[in-house]
């Protein structure tokens, strides 16, 4: 049973800009669904958001993370074409090379200023709150 999703962001402060996003094919939605985004899936039944995080992460980049703080939460219903998800947004960090798994066809590091396209759901909002947060501390509002 999915009770809601979650992403990862990068770590406030991280002074070399870079984030791990990932390449994957949506099985449902628009037709070619093809596009980067945010490692992320679906919390199971019983299990914490933060626990989500660090499972997700691991299944999709193989890397283990280490949780920071939540940044924020994303509900819009139309942030994902193929039904109404729910996205708490980790800050977190990790060591290593990201390698795709799982859902996940290819995980790759990029900067801020070389971001992949297209990047699908709301995830250029994410990333552009994210980046509004690292450079000034402010938040998204409601």
């Amino acid at each position: 049973m999915s009770l809601a999703s979650y992403q990862t962001a990068p770590p406030r402060g991280n002074t070399v800009n870079l984030f791990c996003t990932l390449r994957f094919a949506w099985s449902q939605g628009r037709e070619g669904g093809h596009g980067w985004a945010l490692p992320g899936g679906f919390v199971d039944y019983g299990e914490s958001l933060e626990a989500a995080a660090v499972r997700e992460a691991k299944e999709e980049t193989s890397l283990e993370v280490q949780l920071i703080e939540q940044f924020y939460t994303y509900s819009d219903p139309s942030r994902d074409p193929r039904k109404h998800t729910i996205s708490t947004v980790y800050i977190a960090t990790a060591q290593g090379i990201p390698q795709g798994a799982d859902d996940a066809k290819r995980a790759k590091i990029f900067t801020k200023d070389q971001l992949p396209n297209p990047i699908v759901f709301d995830h250029p909002r994410i990333l552009s709150d994210y980046f509004v947060y690292k450079a000034t501390g402010r938040r998204p509002k409601p």
